[in-house]
């Protein structure tokens, strides 16, 4: 059942879809096949028409034909009848008319007082009794029947058509006239209808078409021109001929063609306007197709683009020209808690997502870049309100929006919620701080035991030289209430000022700890090189002495200040100074040196730096660690975190400097880090 509900579903949309195609082309064929039909219909009456307007020219020629015979026999009896002149004359008016068959002269009693034959059919070889019997008898009838009617009429009269039979021939159609003589008698003309359409028809309707002279009811008295063709259509055109004493009609039958589809112009052109007709019908056709793949395939880009913007979580903005928010995707939605309707529906110089004590600056923002403003290119971050009041910050990508005319129709924003990343930033830079902050107690740590040996001559001289002081106060050999000799006065005094010396040296060594410990706030700032150094210089001849090495320190003149933060810096700087001082503490090293240098760098063109290097003549580092040098955890010492290279770099390269070290001639390693100068 499934299945055939299936189907007849398939079978009704594939109904629905050709229907209107099915519908459209049965009404071209039927409008076609109309206007060819109309086509031979109108030329075929045009045939008609042509056969009927030549039919009567024929019929008009014949009565005037007939009528002009009769003048002739009536100017034949002006000058009266005459025996002697009849041969002359008649023979003469014979020979102007081939369709007569014999001219007579009847007297009173109808007796034939004289007669002539046509010289072009009937010879009158056999003698005046000649013509045959029968033939005779009917030329004898017609003239009497001709005569009859002219006597009753009282003027020119015809005879009914009798057929004459001829030997040697299928014979003739005959028929008389009969003009009464002016003092008795009459002149009888008979006609061979046959030459009378001969010869008073113009031979141009013969051509193509068959003439022939009929009885009222039809019957064929005489034919002449083109027999019928075969499979040819016949146009038909019948005119009366009422003459007195007679009825006839002319009969002409077009043999033609009938008209065709094609070989006339008309259908022609009908014809080729149907074939554009129907290619046109084609082409629409293959264009539809055309156009419902077109569809498909935009409806599937449709889809795959509603489903890209519903799967990435990057808000998507447009604007038109005048600023309206004319689209937003569910991420944008989502990211502001409006809807998309509460959105678009608010006016140009208004957002529901912008905070209120900055629309005044975001409607400034907008009329700039409405203006014709550029936005920067890698963004710029602003902050939007939810709707439920909360702000969060975000960053912005704006680009022109261009049409396929390639003019600009608004702009486009990408918008991404940099809120989790703000709080993710945080949490690295506080746990930054505070692994940075433990390095540094761990380092005060390592040099507790320098603190204690550097505090320990201050002290003992302090209480060396308290002692002697008390020793001085106290002497036994002079007497109760004797004042203090001069000597011994000095001597206090130079004990006074060395223990404020022993103490004042000790305060430094712990001001400098505690300076190196405390926590400062992040801020870069303009630096000299000889502060930074300075700074940890107290520390560096801390382990110094202990171990031996002479400090050297060296910087060219003149060097600018650098733009960093000032704590951290001191913390490279000091670590690699302790790691340079440790490369060194070893019997075999005899020469203990550790030299600082500051110098310009020149690697970059557009922009100044400072290199700062820390050069040890200790034994170098070997490569397989040197591989996992800067790799956090991973120390060669027992009593390391392994964290200082580490945070080393990260610091430098957090202010876009680069830490480095290679082997230093003629041993050892020195470490090189830049700075950007202010």
């Amino acid at each position: 059942m499934r299945i055939g509900g299936q189907a007849f579903l398939s079978l009704r949309a594939v109904w629905q879809r050709w229907f209107l195609w099915v519908l459209l082309a049965m009404l071209v064929l039927v409008l076609l096949a109309t206007v060819v039909w109309l086509a031979g219909r109108h030329e075929a009456e045009q045939v008609q028409e042509i056969l009927d307007r030549d039919t009567a020219d024929a019929v008009a020629d014949l009565r005037t034909g007939l009528q002009r015979n009769v003048l002739g026999l009536r100017a034949l009896q002006a000058n009266g009848l005459d025996l002697g002149r009849w041969p002359a004359e008649s023979a003469a008016l014979m020979r102007g008319h081939r369709e007569w068959l014999r001219l007579e002269w009847r007297d009173d009693a109808f007796g034939r007082a004289a007669s002539t034959d046509t010289p072009y059919r009937i010879r009158r070889a056999d003698g005046p009794e000649g013509v045959p019997a029968g033939a005779d008898a009917a030329l004898e009838e017609v003239a009497r029947a001709a005569c009859g009617a002219a006597g009753r009429l009282g003027a020119a009269a015809y005879s009914p058509s009798v057929y004459a039979p001829l030997p040697g021939t299928s014979g003739l159609e005959v028929m008389a006239v009969c003009v009464p003589v002016d003092g008795g008698g009459h002149l009888v003309a008979i006609y061979a209808l046959r030459d009378v359409l001969i010869e008073l028809v113009a031979p141009t309707l013969r051509r193509g078409q068959e003439v022939s002279l009929t009885e009222p009811d039809g019957t064929r008295l005489a034919s002449v021109g083109t027999a019928r063709r075969s499979g040819s259509r016949v146009f038909t055109a019948r005119q009366q001929i009422d003459l007195p004493g007679i009825s006839l009609a002319l009969r002409v039958d077009g043999w033609r063609a009938a008209p065709d589809v094609f070989p006339n112009l008309l259908t022609g052109l009908v014809t080729a306007i149907s074939i554009a007709l129907v290619s046109v019908l084609a082409l629409l056709a293959s264009d539809t197709r055309r156009r419902l793949r077109a569809e498909h395939e935009l409806a599937d880009a449709l889809a795959f683009r509603k489903a890209m913007e519903d799967s990435v979580i990057t808000g998507m903005r447009a604007r038109d020209t005048r600023g309206r928010t004319t689209y937003v995707n569910p991420a944008f939605c989502e990211m502001v808690g409006f809807s998309a309707t509460e959105i678009m529906a608010a006016g140009a110089d208004e957002s529901p997502y912008w905070p209120t004590e900055l629309a005044h600056e975001y409607r400034k923002r907008q009329n700039v870049r409405l203006s014709g403003g550029t936005p920067p290119r890698e963004g710029f971050e602003s902050v939007f309100m939810r709707k439920d009041g909360s702000r969060f910050p975000v960053l912005v990508f704006e680009a022109p929006l261009i049409n396929a005319q390639g003019e600009q129709t608004g702009w486009m924003s990408a918008v991404v919620d940099i809120g989790e990343q703000r709080r993710i930033e945080e949490l690295s830079r506080a746990s930054q701080e505070r692994l940075q902050a433990s390095a540094r107690l761990a380092t005060v740590g390592e040099m507790a035991s320098l603190l204690s040996h550097e505090l320990t001559q201050p002290l003992a001289a302090i209480a060396s030289y308290a002692t002697g002081s008390l020793n001085l106060l106290g002497d036994a050999a002079r007497p109760p209430g004797a004042p203090l000799p001069e000597v011994d006065r000095a001597d206090v005094a130079m004990a006074v000022r060395r223990i404020a010396e022993q103490a004042d040296r000790a305060g430094q060594v712990i001001r400098s700890v505690h300076d190196f410990v405390r926590r400062r706030d992040r801020t870069r700032e303009p630096v000299a090189p000889q502060t930074l150094l300075d700074a940890v210089l107290p520390l560096v001849h801390l382990q110094a002495r202990k171990l031996g090495v002479r400090v050297e320190i060296a910087l060219e003149d003149a060097l600018p200040n650098v733009l960093c933060d000032r704590t951290l810096v001191e913390q490279v700087l000091l670590n690699l100074a302790r790691n340079g001082m440790q490369a060194m503490d070893a019997p075999e090293c005899a020469t203990r040196v550790l030299r600082l240098r500051v110098a310009r760098s020149g690697a970059s063109p557009t922009r100044s730096w400072l290199v700062f290097s820390v050069a040890d003549l200790g034994s170098g580092i070997a490569d397989e660690v040197a591989r996992r040098l800067f790799t956090p955890f991973f120390t060669t010492r027992p009593d390391g975190m392994g964290l200082g290279l580490s945070l080393c770099r990260t610091v430098v390269e957090q202010h876009g400097g680069v830490l480095a070290f290679e082997p230093h001639a003629p041993r050892g390693t020195v470490f090189r880090f830049t700075l950007p100068v202010v």
